[in-house]
């Protein structure tokens, strides 16, 4: 008890520039992405460049790749200017105009203005304490229930790039809590993760990835439910008993030493007594259209089709309400918006960079080679080795291709039918797709979803990687597990 006393009055000490506190030896996200950029472009001097042709599916809604047509192509190498050009091309298509990932970016930049409008109201600090004083030693229970929540998103329609709005909110909770910021980014990122990882009827991955498989998706959703439930658990037992222990120790937070500095960033009121914190009528009011904004965001996206740009429009209007309801005023509403954004201008920045890896390997023509080598890798496996080579194949494609809709489309036409002459359901090779990709996108540093996340909650990739190596080993037992029984039974 005396020793944690001395921890937190050490924290209480707080730097004058918190970022000083936050740097690490390990490169930021942003020289991570750029060398992976310079990577990529490298390997396609290596790798010879081949296409396969493609074919309108009416099904699946896109072109895909026609099997048995392989052949190779003129290369493309991708040189010095192809390099500079990639985070630029990373937004959007230089010559043909055609957006990548602008509108991600923007919806990142309207989201910032409309947290920084909601914080000018006071009213998140006030309701955060109202909310831990409600709280009182029952804080853990939040884990599960969050981590239910996002993993229900995940499950049902992909919930990803949709989560970069709860980092900002969720995370001065949890602190607020005697919890890390690692705790906040492993609810959000990992809850939704393991959705996906386990999704049933996702569109954006099963839905599509059957329907290119040539098969319902109903199939083997049962074994999905397994390691959506299954994952599920482990992964909510993994961040409960890390939170605990950080709670009960501090020193032994993976980001022990930016915990300061995470404190002053996300925890504007500072330690302000809990039991004091009382919240006005317009604070209330705003914090009941901040709720129902997120709420209308969720119908948009899960039965309306909606995307970036309508999401980024609610967050907009969202913000010019709670402004005038707060009777902030123009001068004040304005300059709370652009420093909200600004705030998050980094993520933005990063999104672009995560694209323009997908960007350069497009160019240079080597996604279609490394498919071609997987589909002769393939050929005349027996069923247990066949279904794990074939997880790891989507392993290695998912750090190259992090979009679960993009892996399907590409890999799901050629590598389904292999599964025929293996005496392997298709619906298998459908789960080993997704749960190869799910599993991967907890920590792919090409994935816009990872990469601004952690930027959002202030901690380095190294840092999350300390913290996750164990959970991904333990899920890539029990997927593989569920895999060979589901191809034995």
């Amino acid at each position: 008890m005396h020793e944690r006393r001395r921890i937190v009055t050490e924290d209480e000490k707080l730097p004058e520039n918190p970022e000083t506190d936050l740097a690490s030896r390990f490169p930021t996200a942003y020289t991570i992405l750029f060398g992976l950029i310079i990577l990529v472009a490298a390997l396609t001097w290596l790798i010879p460049a081949g296409q396969y042709e493609r074919a309108m599916n009416e099904e699946v809604g896109r072109e895909v790749a026609v099997p048995g047509t392989y052949q190779t192509v003129d290369p493309n190498p991708q040189g010095f200017v192809d390099v500079l050009m990639a985070p630029t091309a990373g937004f959007y298509d230089p010559d043909s105009y055609v957006a990548n990932a602008i509108d991600v970016a923007m919806f990142i930049l309207f989201l910032g203005g409309f947290l920084g409008v909601m914080n000018a109201t006071g009213a998140i600090d006030t309701g955060i304490r109202s909310a831990m004083r409600h709280l009182k030693g029952h804080e853990i229970w939040m884990i599960p229930i969050l981590m239910v929540l996002f993993a229900i998103g995940g499950t049902t329609y992909g919930m990803a790039e949709e989560t970069l709005a709860f980092y900002a909110i969720l995370i001065p909770v949890i602190l607020a809590a005697g919890y890390d910021a690692v705790t906040g980014v492993a609810i959000i990122l990992i809850g939704a993760g393991i959705g996906v990882l386990g999704s049933t009827i996702n569109p954006f991955a099963t839905v599509i990835a059957a329907n290119a498989a040539g098969i319902p998706f109903t199939d083997g959703i049962v074994l999905r439910f397994i390691l959506l439930i299954g994952g599920l658990l482990i992964c909510i037992g993994y961040v409960m008993r890390y939170a605990h222990r950080v709670k009960t120790d501090p020193s032994r937070s993976v980001v022990a030493k930016q915990w300061a500095a995470h404190k002053k960033l996300f925890l504007q009121g500072g330690d302000q007594e809990i039991h004091s914190a009382t919240l006005t009528t317009t604070q209330i009011i705003a914090l009941v259209i901040f709720a129902l904004t997120f709420a209308v965001m969720i119908w948009g996206v899960s039965s309306q089709g909606w995307w970036m740009a309508r999401m980024g429009s609610l967050f907009f209007g969202a913000a010019i309400v709670i402004g005038i309801i707060a009777r902030l005023g123009e001068k004040k509403l304005t300059g709370s918006f652009v420093d909200g954004a600004r705030d998050l201008l980094g993520v933005a920045l990063v999104v672009g960079l995560a694209r323009g890896i997908v960007v350069i390997m497009e160019q240079g023509m080597i996604a279609d080679t490394i498919l071609h080598s997987a589909e002769t890798s393939l050929g005349g496996l027996p069923e247990l080795a066949f279904i794990n080579l074939m997880f790891w194949i989507e392993v290695g494609m998912s750090f190259f291709v992090p979009s679960s809709s993009g892996l399907a489309v590409l890999s799901m036409p050629i590598l389904a039918p292999l599964a025929d002459f293996a005496n392997v359901g298709r619906d298998l090779v459908v789960t080993a797709y997704q749960s190869a990709n799910g599993l991967v996108n907890l920590i792919n540093p090409t994935f816009a979803v990872v990469v601004g996340g952690l930027a959002i909650g202030r901690v380095s990739y190294d840092r999350w990687l300390a913290f996750i190596w164990p959970l991904l080993l333990i899920l890539t037992v029990f997927i593989t597990v569920v895999i060979s029984v589901g191809t034995l039974l």
